[in-house]
């Protein structure tokens, strides 16, 4: 039986709880919320088995037993406000996180866990090192959004499907992400042959970059694309897919993880697929690592850790 837990009910973990259950994509599911009565109130919501056919078990679980799922989705997080960088949520998550696998504690040594609270890609760094579990299972939901934005974008603007755009934005899920406009492709012709003239790259970026900005301006939070994204991820863990995907892992000649391409399956990353990078993406590539390391640098330093 498939067991996937979802740390944090609050709208993104909420929504992610619906999407799985309504997705089938698990036997059983737990939602766990430091607020007992938050998670309980969420799963009274979505589980309506009795006049649905939907075969997944939905409770309100505790930490303990979350820590022996399959898949641990952790959503839990302070809010990112309007104005503030995802880095600059470091020191509020990092302790929430702390707090968290504190309390799974002792994890299944198979278990796959999956960052998605923010900043993502530091947190999956320190997520692997404190949960004791091999780094290929502790991977962050990274740009896999920001790539379906960018794709959305160039899908809208040539009038081809989405499904035959391969286009990535990778780096630091935050400011220092980007386009690697030199491994993108649809069809089997490079994308520069076939984006107009007059198409404004940066323009592209900028869209892609703030989308998720002018979201929690105009509504507080981010949560249906997100929860679509941890839905296809865990569909690929607990099925062994082998899909390419492009989620935040620890790149070893970085010293961070970062979204690079990746196939992921059942023991969650399982190779990285290293692209041939321009000399101007290389050094984006380079400098998003190098902001995130000198975030954790700091945050080390200030916490004397």
């Amino acid at each position: 039986m498939s067991v996937i837990s979802i740390i944090g009910a609050g709208s993104v973990g909420s929504t992610i709880a619906y999407t799985l259950v309504t997705s089938k994509v698990c036997s059983k599911l737990l939602l766990v919320d430091v607020v007992t009565e938050r998670a309980q109130a969420e799963v009274g919501m979505i589980d309506y088995n009795e006049t649905n056919d939907f075969d997944t078990v939905v409770e309100a679980g505790s930490f303990k037993k979350a820590g022996q799922s399959d898949i641990i989705v952790i959503t839990a997080g302070a809010k990112q406000k309007e104005g503030e960088t995802r880095l600059d949520l470091v020191g509020r998550n990092t302790g929430i996180l702390n707090g968290v696998f504190n309390d799974m504690a002792p994890l299944n040594p198979k278990a796959v866990v999956i960052i998605v609270a923010n900043p993502c890609d530091i947190l999956t760094y320190i997520a692997q090192e404190i949960s004791g579990l091999p780094r290929k299972q502790v991977f962050g939901s990274g740009t896999f959004l920001d790539t379906q934005r960018l794709r959305a974008y160039l899908s809208s603007t040539l009038n081809i499907t989405e499904s035959s755009i391969h286009a990535y934005v990778m780096g630091e899920h935050g400011d220092s992400q980007f386009t690697a406009w030199s491994a993108g492709t649809i069809g089997n012709c490079h994308i520069d042959s076939i984006l107009p003239k007059d198409f404004n790259k940066q323009q592209c970026e900028d869209y892609v970059k703030n989308k998720a900005y002018k979201i929690i301006k105009n509504k507080g939070a981010t949560y249906y694309g997100i929860s679509a994204c941890v839905k296809s991820l865990c569909s690929s863990v607990l099925f062994d897919s082998r899909h390419v995907c492009m989620i935040s892992h620890y790149i070893p000649h970085l010293n961070v993880c970062v979204s690079l391409p990746c196939v992921l399956g059942k023991n969650g990353v399982e190779l990285t697929l290293t692209p041939h990078l321009n000399e101007k993406e290389n050094a984006s590539l380079l400098g998003s690592a190098s902001a995130m390391r000198n975030t954790l640098d700091s945050y080390r330093t200030k916490h004397d850790i």
